[in-house]
């Protein structure tokens, strides 16, 4: 059985939704500058491409259309092309698909990846459509809890609420797990600052491909990285979803713009080219939860994929957890026990942001980028998925 290797990864910057450097972007241009930029990373060209599959986590817009086809098609590409949705996991699933695949012998090489413009959604929101009136009760809950002097989260009878906005899962996270507003904010301000030690000594150029905007701009590094970010000055932030609540725009993602890509082969065709992998895939896994907790979903996705590979979490070099909240990212490394020195060791989403489909493949890419750099041998990437998922993939470096 063939194995699936990585041997091209690139990205673009990370803007700030609405208000940021990529706010021009669209999500189809975008995506097809990534696409072929990755392709010429990795030296491929169409007739060696099996299929596009690209993520995005609001496929609809200017990021409708399949925008995978799509993409191929505006660089003059004949290659198929799947659009996949998982929410904030919709990338990392594309390199699960092509890992699947080449592991059943149909195809050799694909390129996976995916793209988020929140700046450009269509009419200024995701989801617009009613919501089913069978969740109406667990709506109300959620509602009822959000005010001040609210009881505390405990699992529901009836339905979940599936439609809970995410930080008020960040809040019941915290009632749940009891994790305090200082170990929050701590989290945020390390995010920023090793997010901004890893810019200054380059490691972010490694990985990020500079994007020019139709206007002749050149975007060359992400927007959210805050230099001499202090635990004074997060602390005193106020909470944004709950009037007694804990979580602010210090310890929690922004919105996001941005792509990503990797090229996924098997390494029988790696080694027919001659091109040299960065890294194996060597198991992964998907798991579900109440939804009202979705950010504790990196617990069992871990476990399930450490368990396919015969691994436990002493086994593990380096971690990276997608940041939708500093809450979820210390109550999953707690339960798994994860040491936070090789966790997210050059920043995360809090600092770097979330655009949702992109950030499977983005981190990925920094996943591979802090193994090289740290000499790490195997790599774990997880994150928690809105809707009460949680997905996880082990990587081996290669190179």
């Amino acid at each position: 059985m063939p194995e699936a290797v990585i041997v091209a990864t690139s990205r673009t910057p990370i803007g700030r939704a609405s208000k940021g450097s990529l706010v021009d972007a669209r999500p189809d241009d975008m995506s097809a500058f990534i696409l072929s930029d990755v392709m010429g990373k990795a030296g491929v060209g169409p007739g060696d491409v099996e299929d596009v599959i690209w993520g995005i986590g609001q496929p609809g817009g200017e990021g409708g259309y399949n925008i995978a086809r799509l993409i191929s098609a505006m660089q003059g590409l004949d290659i198929p092309g799947v659009t996949v949705n998982r929410y904030c996991s919709s990338s990392l699933q594309t390199i699960r698909m092509a890992a699947h695949a080449i592991k059943a012998g149909e195809g050799d090489c694909f390129v996976a990846g995916g793209v988020e413009t929140v700046s450009r959604y269509l009419n200024g929101a995701a989801d617009t459509g009613p919501h089913n009136e069978k969740f109406a009760e667990a709506e109300a809950r959620t509602a009822e809890r959000s005010g001040e002097g609210s009881e505390p989260w405990t699992p529901p009878s009836g339905l979940p609420d599936i439609y809970i906005a995410m930080g008020q899962t960040a809040e019941n996270v915290v009632q749940h797990t009891g994790i305090s507003r200082e170990r929050q904010d701590e989290w945020g301000v390390s995010s920023q600052n090793r997010a901004e030690a890893a810019k200054k000594r380059g490691f972010f150029e490694r990985e990020i491909t500079a994007y020019t905007l139709p206007d002749g701009t050149v975007v060359t590094d992400d927007d959210g990285i805050r230099d001499g970010t202090t635990y004074e000055k997060v602390s005193q932030l106020n909470p944004v979803f709950r009037p007694d609540g804990t979580v602010t725009a210090g310890n929690a993602c922004p919105l996001n713009d941005g792509a990503a890509a990797v090229v996924v082969m098997s390494d029988t065709k790696a080694q027919a080219m001659g091109i040299e992998p960065l890294a194996r895939i060597v198991a992964s896994g998907v798991s579900a939860l109440n939804p009202e907790i979705m950010g504790l979903g990196p617990i069992e996705a871990c476990r399930q994929a450490m368990g396919r590979a015969g691994m436990t979490i002493d086994d593990i070099d380096l971690v990276e957890i997608n940041e939708a909240f500093a809450a979820q990212v210390l109550g999953s490394a707690d339960e798994l026990g994860i040491d936070l020195d090789k966790l997210n060791p050059n920043g995360g989403a809090i600092a770097l942001g979330h655009p949702f489909g992109m950030t499977g493949a983005r981190i990925m890419t920094t996943l591979l980028n802090g193994m090289e750099d740290s000499g790490a041998t195997i790599g774990m990437e997880t994150m928690c998925v809105g809707g009460g998922q949680g997905m996880a993939m082990i990587v081996e470096r290669l190179n």
